[in-house]
């Protein structure tokens, strides 16, 4: 079974007891951990040690399990503190992006040569290391993420197949995923409005909301067989409890909806 959770960046304004605790009243079975700096750190990677615990307790009292977690960076240190973490957590996934530029060979080359070292340090300890297409990045289209996949053979390298970035690209997600799916460790969820290159206000982003046939993109999913983790993230300012409380339980009442009707939950 499919589990659905969700980023705390929505969150990113409240501690992480306070995070954990809203995400469970919303209906998710999980969360993604935000340890992404300058946006978003519901554990701050240079302090994981002391933070660590404290977060397993929090998701402990709050009765979710931790999913993956999001450091969005490729710096070695960083990356090494946050294989550390998820490890000591528990959590199977992190997730990062692409870097590098859109169309630009050399800095694709670059760029593929980081993600397979860091795949390897992440072998290390016994987590996967997930990256996603990212809008403007060197990896960010359906073709660049094939190649990634074919030059990158690592198993503990896999795809975090964010619809909204495929979305952006100008391609169609729900057709898009049947070419990774095979190498699929992680999905980032929310709807899009607009071609980009953002993908609209948080509030756009709930699912059910934007241009995305997220439903198809369900469907693909089911229909290939996929079982990870499937977990919003929701950009943008800072919102109130009540605001982010709204995206995220509108959210999880589309995907459990159109799960059930797919017989997947």
């Amino acid at each position: 079974m499919m589990k659905l959770g969700i980023n705390t960046v929505l969150y990113k304004g409240f501690g992480i007891k306070t995070a954990l605790k809203a995400i469970k009243l919303a209906g998710y079975d999980g969360a993604e951990l935000s340890a992404i700096q300058g946006m978003c750190e519901h554990l701050v990677l240079d302090a994981w040690e002391t933070q660590a615990p404290l977060v397993k307790a929090a998701a402990k009292e709050a009765g979710v399990e931790l999913l993956s977690m999001e450091v969005a960076s490729l710096d070695e240190d960083r990356l090494t503190k946050a294989f550390k973490a998820a490890a000591y957590l528990g959590i199977p996934v992190v997730n990062v992006g692409p870097g590098g530029k859109k169309d630009d060979e050399e800095s694709f080359n670059a760029q593929i040569e980081v993600l397979k070292a860091r795949s390897e340090l992440a072998a290390k300890y016994g987590v996967k290391l997930c990256c996603k297409a990212h809008v403007g990045c060197a990896v960010y289209s359906t073709p660049t993420t094939l190649r990634a996949m074919e030059l990158i053979q690592s198993e503990s390298f896999a795809i975090d197949m964010d619809p909204s970035h495929i979305h952006r690209a100008g391609e169609k997600p729900e057709e898009a995923l049947a070419s990774v799916v095979k190498r699929m460790g992680h999905v980032h969820i929310r709807d899009c409005k607009g071609p980009g290159p953002n993908p609209g206000a948080p509030a756009e982003q709930a699912c059910g909301r934007g241009e995305i046939n997220l439903y198809g993109y369900f469907k693909a999913l089911v229909d290939a067989g996929y079982d990870g983790p499937v977990c919003l993230e929701v950009i943008g300012p800072e919102q109130t409890l009540t605001q982010a409380q709204s995206i995220a339980a509108e959210s999880y009442g589309y995907m459990n909806a159109v799960l059930k009707l797919l017989g997947a939950r």
